[in-house]
């Protein structure tokens, strides 16, 4: 199978970015979101990352202007999935959303069409049922930002057929990707595996007042050679997903300590504005943040 044209659904943050890096590498590339605001918000996205590109990366009008081609925009999902060989799900990690999204999405896509799902929270397990295809469903998952944290982690669920489980590895090495194959299913992949337990243990140093962020921070660069560090990560990641985690996990456990750290979250950044890169201010200020500085680890 060919993979030729392909759906992004979910134009936000990293939908945006999952349908740039799709285009700009040749393929046609149609981005779907529900609501019209949100296809705006998606167009704008690729508006700055098209200069970043140029600034960044070295590429040429002529390769920007291709990419902007081979992008479309719908709020229609018939018409978004009509000809789609590939579909890549981005929309909200809220369970009733996933389930209403690929109910919908199997009555129109194309039997050919292969369904990806960037969930970072949820097994394609949950929800493969609803697919209607459970054989070409599958999980593609993007870290932030996609052309950096450039690896795909292709994972599997107990009924993915293994030929669509290649295919997408092939695709994902196609659209600039290191493809991490995952052949059982595991909550958090292996990059949040890994990532999720680093995070927690950075908060739990910072907000039981062991140390400050940034000493903290200088302590993981300077010791594995890391470009950034857990608070700056975080940053990328966004307050209100740590906000959300620290809440949920509160609420869960009855951990009246993490659900007063979810609330000064919520009170000291992201009350005031402060939800990371995104707002230009986390628990660094961007776009110059203090851990880029040459004498940070000094």
């Amino acid at each position: 199978m060919k993979i030729k044209n392909v759906t992004i659904a979910g134009a936000g943050v990293l939908g945006s970015q999952i349908a740039w890096q799709t285009a700009f590498h040749g393929y046609n590339v149609t981005v779907y979101d529900v609501f019209e605001k949100g296809l705006e918000s998606g167009k704008e996205f690729h508006k700055k990352f098209a200069e970043l590109f140029k600034a960044t990366r070295g590429a040429t009008q002529e390769q920007i202007d291709a990419t902007k081609a081979r992008l479309s925009y719908t709020a229609d999902l018939k018409e978004a999935v009509k000809d789609a060989d590939l579909v890549s799900e981005s929309v909200p990690e809220k369970l009733e959303i996933k389930i209403s999204f690929y109910n919908d999405l199997a009555k129109y896509a194309p039997e050919k069409t292969i369904f990806t799902s960037n969930s970072s929270t949820m097994l394609p397990s949950t929800y493969a049922k609803e697919t209607g295809r459970p054989e070409k469903f599958l999980a593609l998952h993007f870290a932030n930002p996609v052309w950096d944290a450039n690896v795909g982690e292709v994972m599997m669920h107990a009924g993915t057929d293994k030929q669509y489980f290649n295919i997408v590895l092939d695709f994902a090495k196609s659209i600039g990707m290191v493809p991490i194959p995952i052949h059982k299913e595991q909550s958090g992949y292996i990059l949040n595996s890994l990532l999720v337990p680093l995070l927690s243990a950075a908060q739990n140093l910072f907000f039981g007042e062991v140390s400050d962020y940034e000493s903290i921070d200088k302590t993981w660069m300077i010791s594995t050679g890391a470009k950034i560090g857990p608070f700056g990560i975080i940053d990328m990641i966004g307050m209100q997903t740590v906000y959300n985690i620290a809440l949920m996990n509160g609420t869960k456990t009855n951990n009246q300590a993490m659900i007063n750290r979810a609330k000064k979250i919520k009170e000291e950044w992201i009350d005031k504005g402060k939800i990371g890169i995104a707002s230009g201010e986390g628990y660094y200020k961007y776009p110059n943040p203090s851990y880029q500085n040459p004498d940070f680890l000094s």
